[in-house]
Order: structure tokens, then sequence, then C-alpha cells
């Protein structure tokens, strides 16, 4: 990370962005949730390896930064969800935002690339149109998306908002296309970044190795979800069960949440990007539950969101299951314990079947190739090389 680059935490208001290092910038990226981060990282490296000579900024996290970007803003440190957490942070997001548009404006990037994180990223998208700074306000700066928002689940209507506010959209589940079907957005499927030849998994099947428990990446969801997955973890050792576990934290703030849980001695602590077998998983709904399951690991997903938060969300969310594996095989793969459902009798439950029951793992190992083939990258290419499209003009 950049020594200019700044945090939430270390943000005093008002605050301005570092102006660009060496030269006008070409793609402003921003992306502002841990997965996001990876996945645009992996983005710039492949457009990098074709034309190397792009310049790209960005306000996104220690992954981008490490694939070359100049990081303006560590907003994966920033990053909430849910109606409660937002709302709280209201007034920093809104400068954020402001000082954003600001620096859009002065420096004028090619293009803005926005990947996921819809909540400020489609607010942004309409600012540009707005004040005519994008193309579709009369500008010059083309708006693209990576990633679509889950539309499907909630909100369908911001297709018309995205059309309206967007040059292009790239998206990594092949039935999205469909879902702007009836808009003027041109949209692509570029296949999903966990199929990418250069794609490292971070996690592999042992039947002999340890428990994975993946809290997730936000602070506030970690700190609801991991006394979850202890407590589940905890229930499995006094029934009998004998096997040391493995929780995985993408930062020092996450770090600091697992910790203050009282994980026991035989819960070992690692931080993203240790290569770890599991034989049985615990997961969050979040992206590395993807990760486990194209992996085959046998497992269940434990969800626990503000009180607010979830009754919202049973109003709004029209979708099955919250775990994407399971939506795209429209099976369990991973069954789902939400809220008071998630007891500690049930995760021992699912950490016995998915160490004992030889059926299970059969199961789970040809879902996991069910997902890859759904996955399958197209032929119209990466990601990398649709941007590359883009900024050529086609």
């Amino acid at each position: 990370m950049g020594a200019e680059a700044v945090t939430m935490s270390a943000l005093s208001l008002p605050f301005r962005l570092p102006a660009p290092e060496g030269g006008p910038v070409d793609v402003l990226i921003i992306a502002g949730e841990h997965s996001g981060d990876e996945h645009a990282a992996q983005l710039v490296r492949d457009v990098r390896a074709a034309q190397p000579t792009l310049r790209f900024a960005a306000l996104g996290g220690p992954e981008l930064s490490g694939a070359g970007p100049q990081l303006l803003f560590d907003l994966t440190a920033s990053s909430v969800v849910g109606l409660v957490e937002v709302l709280k942070n209201y007034s920093f997001f809104k400068a954020l935002m402001e000082e954003t548009l600001r620096w859009i404006g002065e420096h004028r990037p090619r293009a803005v690339l926005f990947v996921d994180y819809p909540g400020m990223n489609l607010r942004l998208a309409a600012a540009l149109r707005e004040r005519g700074l994008s193309v579709k306000g009369g500008g010059t700066i083309k708006t693209l998306f990576y990633i679509s928002p889950q539309i499907w689940a909630w909100k369908d209507k911001r297709r018309f908002t995205m059309a309206r506010d967007l040059d292009a959209l790239a998206v990594i589940f092949p039935f999205e296309v469909a879902c702007y079907a009836d808009t003027t957005l041109p949209v692509n499927f570029v296949g999903h970044p966990f199929l990418a030849v250069d794609y490292v998994p971070p996690v592999r099947y042992d039947p002999s190795g340890p428990i994975l428990l993946l809290p997730g990446s936000r602070k506030q969801a970690v700190g609801r979800i991991f006394p979850v997955l202890l407590a589940g973890y905890a229930e499995f050792l006094r029934g009998g069960g004998d096997r040391d576990a493995v929780a995985v934290y993408p930062s020092e703030e996450i770090l600091a949440e697992l910790h203050a849980a009282g994980p026991s001695k035989p819960v070992k602590l690692v931080p993203t990007g240790t290569l770890v077998s599991a034989s049985v998983v615990l997961t969050s709904s979040g992206t590395m539950s993807m990760h486990c399951a194209l992996a085959g690991i046998p497992g269940a997903i434990a969800y626990r969101a503000n009180f607010l938060t979830y009754l919202l969300g049973r109003m709004l969310v029209k979708i099955e299951f919250l775990g994407i594996a399971n939506l795209l095989l429209k099976a369990p793969m991973y069954p789902e314990f939400i809220q008071d459902a998630a007891t500690p009798p049930a995760l021992a439950e699912q950490l016995r079947s998915g160490l004992e029951d030889p059926a299970r793992r059969v199961r789970t190992t040809a879902q996991a190739a069910e997902l890859r083939a759904l996955l399958e990258r197209p032929t119209g290419g990466t990601a990398g090389a649709w941007l590359r499209r883009q900024l050529a003009g086609g």
C-alpha cells in the first residue's frame, strides 16, 4: 500500500485523496470489499500482461495495491454491510463519495471501473452522469461495472438505472446476462474469476485435515458470526469429536475480532493467502464459501445479521438460498442455518456429517464438478479482455 493511502480509522474530515503519481490515469477502480479487491487485482494483472503501459488508480485494498495501481484509499478497511451499519456511517460515506467525485472531476480518468459494491458504486455512477462527467451525462469518462449487483435476489429495478448510468457491464454468472435483456445496457459474461487460468485456490479438500471456520471479512458480521461457529465447534468436541480447527482472517482488524471471541487452543488463526487443507467447513455466506464449494469441501453456512437488517431482508429478498453455490445448483450443497437456527447442536451435527458420512462426501464432490461446469469461462474471453475492448472503444 502506498504511503499516501488512508483508511477510515485514520481519516479526519475534510480530507483529500492524493493526486495521481506520474501522469494521467487511464482507469480508476472502485472496489469496496475484500472479494472485489481480489477480483479487481486479478483483472489488472490480466490487462497489464497485454498492455503494461495502462495506468490505474484505485479505491480498493491491499490486493489491488499489490497488483500495481496507486491506492488512493483503503476502501476495504471501511466496508460495512446492512442497513443499520450503513446508517451509522452515513456521514463518512457521504464525505468519501463527494471527495471521490471531486477527484474524478479534477483528474479525469478515461474510465471508472466499479467492482461490485453497489450501494456506493451505483450512486457514484448516477452522480457522474448528473454532473456531466460521464459519457452518459455528455462527458468523456466511461462508466464500467464488473460483477453485477444481485438484482436477481432483490431490487431488480436497478437494472434500468444501471442502463441509464453505465456504458457496459461484465458479469461472472452466465444466467445474469438474461437479467438485463429488457434494458439497453451491453452485458457480457466473462467467466467466474475462480476459474481463471492463474487462479490459486486458498483451500483444498483433505479428509484428514482440520475443520475450517470462515466467519467472513467484515468486522460487524465477523463479530456476530465467529462466536456462533466457535460454539458449534465446541459442541462438536463435547460430543466426542477430535479434530483441530483453523480460522482465516483477511486483516489485522478481523484478527482482533477473532481474538475477542476467545477461541480455544485447538483453533489456529491464519491470514488470508495461507493455503488451508480442510476436511469440513462452517462458513458465512460470502466469497470464501464459493472457494470451499469449488474445492469440494463438505460443510454448512451459518449467518447472523443485525436483527433489523434480517427482518428487512426477509421482506425484500426473494431468493431460496443465501449461499451462491446453493443458488447456482438450486440445491443446498451447504445447508443454511440463519439467525436463531444457527445453534451449536445443529452446526456440530453438520461437522459430524461432513466427516463421517461417505455418501455426503461423494455428493459434495459431484456438486463441485457441476459448479465448475456452470461457471466455465466463455469463448468471449476474460474480464481483462473485456476491459481492454472498452478502453479501445469496442
